[in-house]
């Protein structure tokens, strides 16, 4: 292998390092006229991860943890705060929107809702054929339907000629999502990021979905982040995974190792109300207690503190790093707190 060919092997697909999304809070009256400080939503807070060509990381966490503003993030759709975005080796945090522009056909997003990432007006043959025009890789019309047949072929939506000429209202929900990843890949993106897509669906169609989704990254060496709360899922399918817990990661390692050999207490509380599939064998659930803080006041120390089950006095004052546990069976799995 040439050292070029190498180089390229060692640069990650996605390299993201201390992402900081904070959104403004706009003040009422009574707090401007008292000068009271302006206040912001920390959604992501330090997040570092990278995803290698081929390779599936699944972020997992609660509702509201910053999951989803950090996949915005990483497409450029908000702007961060701070921190650095890399495609590929290039540096696109801070790119204008006409730099931008050439790059955003390498990344595609997968929306959770297939009734509504479709437009009702188009047909899926314009809906295909949309991404095309917008980055101006159209070509001919007999290039155009060639590619659109592809795409379908690729989500398995064959034949074809069935699909090309109906309407969302005319396609069941999985349809619907094949349909949507089908726009995304008629770009061929090096990087597609899948924001609970299987959630929508009815459980008879969620293994398809998944199971194309990582069809789709072993054959086109494509890398995918699926964002979910489905640990099940994510060990099935990913090669690792990410826990968030308000907006920072606090458990990352290989999808096998994380699952079986949990870390972190909260991703020990996740585990612990997964069905098992031998009855025989189910844990005690730790059903934590209190509401995840506001993220506009995170507690100091371990933000997981509150509602940690095995908290001790200094997680109130010590903020812990991602560092190998001590009782992780790999080097690469990673936990935040001060006790393991």
């Amino acid at each position: 292998m040439s050292e070029a060919a190498r180089a390229d092997v060692a640069v990650p697909l996605l390299d993201v390092r201390d992402l900081v999304v904070h959104y403004p809070v706009k003040r009422d009256l009574a707090a401007a006229i008292h000068r009271e400080p302006h206040k912001r939503v920390v959604a992501v807070d330090g997040v570092s991860l990278s995803v290698q060509h081929g390779e599936m990381l699944a972020l997992i966490g609660e509702s509201g943890c910053g999951k989803t503003s950090t996949a915005q993030a990483i497409l450029r759709m908000i702007d961060p705060t701070s921190g650095t975005i890399e495609i590929g080796g290039l540096d696109i945090t801070h790119l204008k929107s006409n730099d931008l522009r050439p790059i955003r056909k390498t990344m595609q997003m997968v929306y959770q809702d297939p009734y509504e990432s479709l437009d009702p007006r188009f047909r899926v043959r314009r809906a295909i054929e949309e991404p095309l025009v917008i980055h101006d890789m159209a070509g001919t019309a007999e290039e155009r339907e060639r590619a659109i047949v592809h795409a379908l072929q690729r989500v398995e939506l064959v034949p074809a000629d069935l699909f090309m000429n109906r309407y969302p209202h005319e396609l069941s929900g999985g349809q619907r999502q094949r349909v949507a990843i089908a726009a995304s890949l008629v770009l061929e993106p090096k990087l597609l990021l899948a924001d609970e897509p299987v959630s929508m669906l009815d459980v008879s169609v969620r293994a398809g979905i998944l199971s194309l989704l990582d069809r789709l990254r072993r054959d086109s060496d494509m890398g995918i982040v699926m964002i979910t709360h489905d640990l099940s899922t994510a060990a099935h399918f990913a090669d690792r995974i990410a826990v968030m817990y308000l907006g920072r990661i606090v458990e990352e390692g290989p999808a096998r190792e994380v699952v079986g050999n949990p870390q972190h207490p909260y991703t020990r509380a996740l585990m612990s109300v997964v069905p098992k599939r031998d009855p025989r064998h189910q844990a005690d659930q730790q059903i934590l207690q209190g509401e995840t803080p506001n993220p506009t006041d995170v507690p100091t120390g371990c933000r997981f503190h509150p509602r940690c089950p095995v908290a001790e006095d200094r997680c109130k004052v010590t903020d812990p790093v991602l560092q190998t546990a001590s009782q992780a069976r790999s080097d690469e799995h990673l936990a935040a707190c001060v006790l393991v």
